[in-house]
């Protein structure tokens, strides 16, 4: 006999199973495999342990509350990047950082449209101008300023960065060339007979009037049969000379700013998309070449001082007052004071594009005289006493005249683009409003 009592009949043999058990194999989970077995800390855990839960569900003929753990089993541990992912697991895409990255709530980090912030804004330079944008608004593919930024007029302000007679600030010397050419093109139909008529004409009479009067075939002849004695006339001709050629050029300076203006009148106009004819510009330039004239005499008076003070004043000053003329058909007061004022705001940005207008105005000049000096050479000192050789002499005065041409159109158009320009840098300013103002 044995001490132990007997087995409970209701208790199942661990090995057998049990008549309320279901047949093995039927909906019952896979047994753990030796890996997960408990009882053996030894092994590893599997692959995607979670950790314990006592709430969590027991799967069926599971009784009692969930056992924690063995306590060799390892909990589960958080995430490491360094880790190898699990066998079969999809491969995260390596982060490029040149990538464009999401932004959150599905934006970009400069609005919907992924554009950067408009000229003014956080993190964007405003430029020493006035607010102006660098690299022009209104472009096809560049985004316009955003209401409150420097640089953002209201509609109808007056500033366009497309303007084709207006250089906005920051478009630089390729800007202003482009415009300058856009008006060349413009108007060229009507620009050249005007400066024909006002410009090259009153040119070739003046120099067909110097040949006239000059007396240095007279002055040779004398000099040559005693060279220690002036001419006897030598006080009158000169008197005579200086008298012809200074009273012409201040006659053809009257028509000459006619041209200007009328000239300046077409360019405006042309840029605002207004009509033009040539009776229409003539007209304009007749109303306004007086006063035009008497503040060309003067700066050329102050200029001519200045060269006789070692030239280079002269030179300075010839630079200084450029914008003199533009100003005063544009704003009608104080040409002198505002042309000074504007030259020393912006001293390299006038002084390179005036060099420009003054080299392309003196190699055009210089061809032409070039031409005319040659040309004229072989008829002699005094090529008006035949009619033959004061033909020819006319002749060769008029086409070096016309090759002058180019180089007044150059002079007038690169003129009025480059006030245009120093109009935009001072405030918002179109083609419109200075065709307005030119009345």
């Amino acid at each position: 006999m044995s001490d132990q009592p007997p087995p409970d009949a209701s208790s199942p043999n661990p090995g057998t199973p049990g008549a309320g058990d279901p047949a093995p194999g039927a909906n019952q989970p896979a047994e753990p495999s030796a890996a997960g077995r408990p009882g053996e800390p030894t092994a590893p855990p599997p692959p995607a342990a979670q950790p314990w839960d006592a709430t969590a569900p027991q799967p069926p003929g599971a009784t009692g509350p969930a056992a924690p753990p063995p306590s060799g089993a390892q909990p589960a541990q958080p995430w490491d990047p360094a880790a190898p992912p699990p066998a079969g697991a999809q491969q995260p895409p390596s982060w490029d950082p040149a990538a464009p990255q999401p932004w959150p709530g599905g934006g970009t980090p400069y609005g919907p449209q992924g554009w950067p912030p408009a000229a003014g804004g956080p993190g964007w330079p405003t430029p020493p101008t006035g607010g102006f944008p660098t690299g022009g608004y209104g472009v096809p593919g560049y985004p316009q300023p955003a209401p409150g930024y420097p640089g953002w007029y209201p509609p109808g302000y007056g500033f366009d960065p497309t303007d084709p007679l207006v250089t906005p600030p920051g478009a630089g010397v390729s800007g202003w060339f482009d415009r300058c050419v856009g008006a060349i093109r413009r108007g060229w139909r009507l620009l050249l007979p005007i400066l024909l008529l006002t410009q090259v004409l009153p040119a070739a009479v003046l120099s067909v009037i110097s040949l006239a009067v000059d007396p240095t075939a007279e002055w040779d002849a004398t000099v040559g049969q005693d060279p220690d004695a002036l001419p006897d006339t030598f006080l009158t001709d000169l008197a005579t000379m200086l008298g012809v050629l200074i009273g012409g050029s201040l006659l053809f300076g009257l028509v000459q700013s006619v041209g200007w203006a009328a000239g300046s009148w077409v360019v405006a106009r042309q840029a605002a998309g207004e009509p033009v004819g040539l009776g229409a510009a003539l007209r304009y330039g007749l109303r306004r070449a007086l006063g035009l004239w008497g503040w060309t005499l003067l700066i050329g008076l102050i200029v001519a001082l200045g060269t006789c003070l070692c030239v280079i004043p002269g030179i300075y000053f010839a630079f200084a007052l450029s914008m003199a003329g533009p100003v005063w058909l544009f704003e009608r007061q104080a040409p002198i004071g505002r042309a000074w004022r504007m030259f020393h705001d912006r001293l390299g940005l006038l002084l390179g594009r005036v060099a420009m207008v003054v080299a392309a105005v003196i190699v055009g000049s210089m061809v032409a005289g070039v031409v005319e000096a040659v040309g004229t050479l072989p008829f002699g000192m005094t090529p008006l006493d035949s009619a033959g050789s004061a033909v020819g002499v006319i002749m060769v005065i008029l086409v070096a005249a016309v090759l002058a041409l180019p180089a007044h159109v150059v002079q007038l158009v690169g003129l009025v683009v480059t006030y245009a320009e120093q109009r935009a840098h001072e405030g918002p300013v179109n083609a419109a409003r200075l065709a307005g103002e030119l009345g």
